[in-house]
């Protein structure tokens, strides 16, 4: 909780501008019945606003609306602190319950990369961090549980660009009988585990992530092979790993989702 009351003009600025959102143009008195500002404090806020450029007058018109440079205030909030945002209760509760470490992983051109990760909060991690970590789509289990449930044109431009690459573990990507076991095997199981032979220390199961019928990301569960074989981390752990991927879906649903998804609407400009 806060220690101190909330800036009123700070919370006038933030009212009026999603009023300015809410239709392509805008007068005073429309904003003065939306946000319930004084008119006189209606002008001064809009004024400053369009200082910084971010809100555009006629006055001919006597009419307001957001410019372009509005856009600027969301660059830093794409798809992957959103995600980031829905998943860190969902992982942390699940490590709460099972100890292992679990993380959150994305796409990144040629990799899945690990964006969230309980592993400070875990007793049985077997590294210290694993943020930003770029890991295989072929051989890893984060990979592959994204790589096979992508859609197939994302899928095939990912492929080409793992042809080309020299990382020993995107070797599977250059045999296509190879990606067509991992993505058939992938599918039909609903999850994914690690190639046999890589990193043998330990485990991981992984998971798709979707955001309606897309896939947005991957979660998985890493664990000591000495302590458990897939077999038994997937009887396990699997139901539940799932059921974690699905809470993560639909806190998705009830977060704004990044401005790139969201259609674009036209301006028009006042009529004479």
């Amino acid at each position: 909780m806060a220690s101190f009351p909330p800036v009123q003009s700070v919370v006038r600025a933030i009212s009026l501008l999603r009023a300015l959102n809410r239709q392509p143009v805008s007068t005073i008195d429309s904003l003065h019945k939306q946000t319930g500002i004084p008119k006189p404090s209606l002008v001064r806020l809009l004024q400053t606003l369009s200082s910084q450029g971010l809100v555009a007058h006629a006055p001919q018109y006597g009419a307001y609306q957001l410019t372009s440079q509005v856009t600027s205030l969301s660059s830093g909030y794409h798809s992957e602190p959103r995600l980031v945002e829905a998943a860190r209760p969902v992982a942390d509760a699940l490590t709460r319950e099972i100890k292992w470490p679990v993380a959150l992983a994305v796409l990144d051109v040629d990799s899945i990369v690990v964006r969230y990760s309980t592993i400070p909060s875990s007793p049985l991690a077997l590294l210290h961090s694993t943020i930003n970590m770029r890991l295989s789509l072929v051989s890893r289990a984060l990979g592959r549980a994204y790589f096979a449930f992508c859609a197939p044109a994302e899928r095939a431009a990912v492929l080409e660009i793992l042809q080309r690459s020299g990382n020993p573990e995107d070797a599977p990507a250059h045999d296509p009988a190879a990606v067509r076991r991992i993505i058939a095997e992938t599918r039909r199981h609903g999850y994914a585990l690690r190639e046999p032979g890589v990193r043998p220390v330990s485990g991981t199961l992984a998971v798709p992530v979707f955001e309606g019928k897309r896939v947005v990301a991957s979660l998985g569960m890493t664990w000591f092979a000495s302590t458990l074989n897939n077999e038994q981390a997937v009887e396990r752990y699997l139901p539940r790993l799932q059921q974690a991927a699905r809470e993560i879906g639909e806190r998705l649903k009830h977060l704004e989702p990044p401005l790139a998804a969201l259609p674009a609407k036209k301006r028009r400009s006042p009529k004479a």
